[in-house]
């Protein structure tokens, strides 16, 4: 018979819920592309919106079941272990959930402001409504000229839609789009794929980041794998523990799901993320013909990052055990420091004690207390039988004198 469980193990069960298979939860296969996955994230999290399912508990629920499965299928590290020994080799608590800030109130919106401007990492999604807008066809694309700067600004919770014409040689050498705010706004830089219906649908997304005196986000279609680094993962694990933040740091680095585009016309669009106010930005396209140098240049680098993320995972562990060795003998050497000190007082008080001046006043053992006593009242007795011993001197008044009689003259 199975052993019977107790009260608080059968409630802890109970409580605990029921994870599905993320691969059944967005409905691919485990042999499915990171991009195959994303798209099916996108649709799902788009039809269990908590916007377009007010008061539904059931598509909340489902929302956050298809963000937590997409959480462990987009990282490369935790799919692989995940396909390895499942949900224990995850660790859900650092699972972070991205935050629409168009379903929030007022008062968890300036929460959420708060904690962002003290350096918490937010992650936010773009508001479902300008998805819904953009798969229906309802918003207004404007033309982006190649090398073209255009300056706008964007309400929070909106977006400015672009479109730009590239050609098959434009295409070959390579294409880059990039926006930045020079008031530091925050806002997200979004590309869209053309559906069937003629409607737009979320493919990739970056969002601004400070570099220098802007923010700025970019995309880079090169022909190559280009990296992005996603500076919010691992925040969890990174504020647990200072080193983290070091040795995680590289974890974000990873591969950008498109590497090019074909020749045609492609829709981007910039997305206002600041909590209350609009969004100031300038957004350019480009074509990398021009930038033959700083392409090379951009993969050497790129190459040397995932060679010293390599090489910082390695590193972690020798660290660690230097770090615990390190730690072990510096309470040791403050635990000697203070006994070598205790000696030399006590080694003082010893050379303080041979003297004939009247000792001061420190408290010692009982023991030592009674044998400097019994010595006191030695020295005390011996300097009184010394005193009665000794002849007594006669006072100058008691002097006999003798003085001679004198007869008269």
């Amino acid at each position: 018979m199975p052993a019977n469980r107790s009260k608080s193990e059968k409630h802890d069960a109970a409580a605990k819920p029921v994870r599905r298979d993320p691969y059944e939860v967005l409905g691919v296969s485990k042999n499915s592309a990171d991009q195959e996955i994303k798209s099916a994230y996108r649709r799902m999290a788009l039809k269990y919106h908590p916007d377009k399912n007010a008061n539904d508990p059931k598509a909340a629920d489902m929302f956050k079941e298809v963000t937590f499965s997409y959480n462990i299928l987009s990282d490369p590290d935790k799919r692989r272990q995940y396909d390895t020994a499942g949900f224990e080799a995850v660790e859900s608590e650092s699972q972070e959930l991205e935050l629409d800030l168009s379903s929030l109130g007022t008062v968890n919106t300036m929460f959420a402001a708060l904690f962002s401007k003290l350096g918490v990492p937010i992650k936010t999604t773009v508001s479902a409504t300008v998805l819904e807008e953009a798969l229906n066809n309802l918003v207004t694309v404007l033309p982006l000229p190649m090398g073209q700067p255009v300056s706008k600004k964007v309400e929070k919770q909106c977006a400015h839609f672009y479109s730009v014409r590239i050609t098959e040689e434009e295409a070959r050498s390579g294409f880059v789009c990039r926006v930045q705010s020079s008031d530091k706004s925050k806002f997200k830089l979004l590309y869209f794929d053309r559906e069937e219906n003629n409607g737009l649908s979320l493919a990739l997304q970056e969002d601004s980041a400070k570099t220098g005196k802007v923010t700025s986000a970019g995309m880079y279609f090169l022909g190559f794998p280009v990296y992005r680094l996603d500076q919010t993962m691992n925040s969890v694990a990174a504020s647990k523990d200072p080193d983290a933040a070091f040795f995680k740091k590289l974890d974000g680095f990873q591969p950008c799901e498109i590497t090019e585009l074909k020749a045609g016309d492609h829709v981007f669009a910039v997305y206002g993320d600041n909590f209350f106010r609009s969004a100031s930005y300038t957004i350019e396209a480009l074509c990398a013909a021009p930038y033959k140098e700083e392409k090379e240049y951009l993969r050497a680098v790129e190459t040397q990052i995932l060679t010293k993320r390599v090489e910082i995972s390695k590193f972690e562990t020798e660290y660690r055990e230097v770090l615990a060795q390190f730690t072990e003998m510096t309470s040791r050497y403050a635990q000697e420091m203070q006994v070598i000190d205790e000696l030399l007082k006590q080694r003082n008080e010893i050379h303080a004690s041979y003297t004939s001046a009247p000792p001061m006043k420190r408290s010692r053992s009982k023991s030592r207390g009674s044998f400097k006593e019994a010595k006191e009242d030695g020295q005390v007795k011996d300097k009184k039988s010394t005193m009665r011993d000794r002849p007594k001197k006669k006072k100058w008044y008691n002097i006999h004198l003798k003085v001679e009689k004198r007869k008269p003259c």
